[in-house]
This record gives C-alpha cells, sequence and structure tokens, in this order.
C-alpha cells in the first residue's frame, strides 16, 4: 500500500489523491479498468446514484484501489451502507405476481373470442359445402376401361320399347337427384318423332367420358364409360334423363340436332332432361 488511508477521508477522495500522486488521468484509469470515464468520476466525487447498484459498485472500488495499490477491503466496507443491495427476493415475487385483469379487459377479450368463432364458423361452412361438391363429383369418377367389367346386351325383339346400345355396363357411381340439384329440361326445336315415337342421341366423346341415359319408363338405355374417340347412338322414347360426366368434351346430338350442354354443366357433370 502506498498511502495511509485516514479514516476521516471519503472514498472518492482517498482514490482521487492516490491517482493524483501516480500521475494517473481520469482517462488513463477509465482505459485499464475498462469502465467509462464518467463512471470514474462519479466513483471520485462519490455519487454512487449515478453508478449501478450494489455489486458493481463494490467492485469497481475494489477495481480502482488496487490499480492504485491501495488496500481495497476498508474502502469497500465504507460504502457497504451506502451502495443499496438489489432484493432479489422482492424481484421474484414481483416477477410471480399475477398481472390484474380488469373487467373492460375481460369483456374485449370475449369480443374478440366471439368475432373469432363467427369468424371460424364461416369457413367451416364454406368448407363443408366445397367439400359436398366436391363428394358429389367424386361420384362419377372416372375409371380405367380396363376396371370396367363389359357385358354383352342380346340384340332385343322390335317389339321393345327402347333399343340399348351394345356393350351397356350398370354405373355403380350414379349420383341420386335432389332438390338442390335438380335437372334440367331441354326441348330442341325441329326434333320430331317417328312413327313409333322414338327419339335417337347420338354422342361423339373427345375425352373419356360415363353415360347415363334413361328413357321414359325409366329403364336405362345406356349406363357406361366411353373412351376418347368412340361414338354411342341410343333410341327409345322421351322424356330421357341424361347424366354425362366429363360434359364439356361431349358432343351430343337429339334426332341429328346439335345440343349444347354448357348450361346443364355442373363440377364436370351434365344432368338434364330432353323432351
Amino acid at each position: 500500500m502506498t498511502e495511509q488511508i485516514d479514516a476521516g477521508d471519503g472514498v472518492g477522495e482517498v482514490l482521487a489523491r492516490a491517482r493524483a500522486a501516480l500521475g494517473f488521468t481520469i482517462s488513463d484509469v477509465a482505459l485499464q479498468l475498462k469502465f467509462a470515464p464518467r463512471q470514474i468520476e462519479a466513483l471520485e466525487q462519490e455519487r454512487f446514484e449515478l453508478l449501478p447498484p450494489g455489486t458493481f459498485s463494490r467492485g469497481m472500488v475494489r477495481a480502482y484501489a488496487r490499480l492504485l495499490k491501495l488496500d481495497a477491503e476498508p474502502l469497500v466496507q465504507r460504502i457497504a451502507g451506502r451502495v443499496a443491495v438489489p432484493d432479489n427476493a422482492n424481484a421474484v415475487a414481483a416477477a410471480r405476481r399475477p398481472i390484474p385483469i380488469t373487467d373492460s379487459a375481460r369483456r374485449s377479450n370475449l369480443v374478440y373470442a366471439g368475432l373469432s368463432l363467427a369468424v371460424l364458423g364461416v369457413i367451416g361452412a364454406v368448407l363443408f359445402e366445397w367439400q359436398r361438391e366436391r363428394m358429389q363429383a367424386a361420384r362419377l369418377d372416372f375409371v380405367p376401361a380396363a376396371q370396367v367389367p363389359v357385358t354383352p346386351v342380346q340384340a332385343l325383339p322390335q317389339s321393345e320399347q327402347q333399343v340399348a346400345s351394345l356393350n351397356t355396363v350398370a354405373s355403380p357411381n350414379t349420383t341420386p337427384l335432389t332438390e338442390s340439384n335438380p335437372v334440367q329440361t331441354t326441348t330442341v326445336p325441329g326434333a320430331q318423332r317417328t312413327a313409333d315415337g322414338k327419339r335417337r342421341i347420338s354422342m361423339k366423346f373427345e375425352r373419356e367420358s360415363w353415360v347415363e341415359i334413361k328413357d321414359v319408363g325409366g329403364k336405362t338405355l345406356i349406363s357406361q364409360l366411353n373412351p376418347a374417340g368412340s361414338e354411342q347412338a341410343v333410341e327409345g322414347r322421351p322424356p330421357f334423363e341424361v347424366i354425362i360426366g366429363n360434359a364439356q368434351h361431349v358432343r351430343l346430338s337429339y334426332d341429328d340436332r346439335p345440343v349444347d350442354l354448357a348450361p346443364h354443366v355442373k363440377v364436370e357433370v351434365a344432368r338434364f332432361t330432353l323432351e
């Protein structure tokens, strides 16, 4: 220790006097201790309120004293009562204290929750309707021709009401008609019945398409998957109930007069009645 510490001297005064005796400036001390010059000035002026409390201030005094070759412990003891030590227990208790929630905050939370539920409900309804449409369309999904059993149909007598096309199969994917999916009726101008009252429906398939046609008595004239590039024709007594999948790629004629399928198409499936 290079200097005798008088019990009546202040800590800042002792440190400033020792620094001056060694020829150090405040900047020299700050550079060596890695502190800011304003912190050294605050320490020498004993303005501890400008310094971090507790352990930091005591450590700063200890490091400064050792740099000046002074006995650090007496100086640290002198500032013990002036440097408050943070109450960790109180800090932890404050952090654990629940945040009070006012009635207005509760009401706001309830409003937000209600709006969120309403939005979710609307989204759920839209998704349900979309899924229902998808399921209806899926019932008319097309399957490869190799998977469709083909049953030859024996020639029917001329006395029968209808003449079914060959290679007719039953459709497992026919969608039942409901009030929400009504069938439109189409009348083709110029189409006239023959002497026996029969009409002819001709179809050309640009792409693979499922077709089901029933006559006035509900008898199935055709119900099968038709490959791309093929043609089919059936005769029977109207009105006919017609279901055509992939309808935008089918060309249909009624007694050699073309029929526009576009107004009847919904989710790639056309449903309508031919008079």
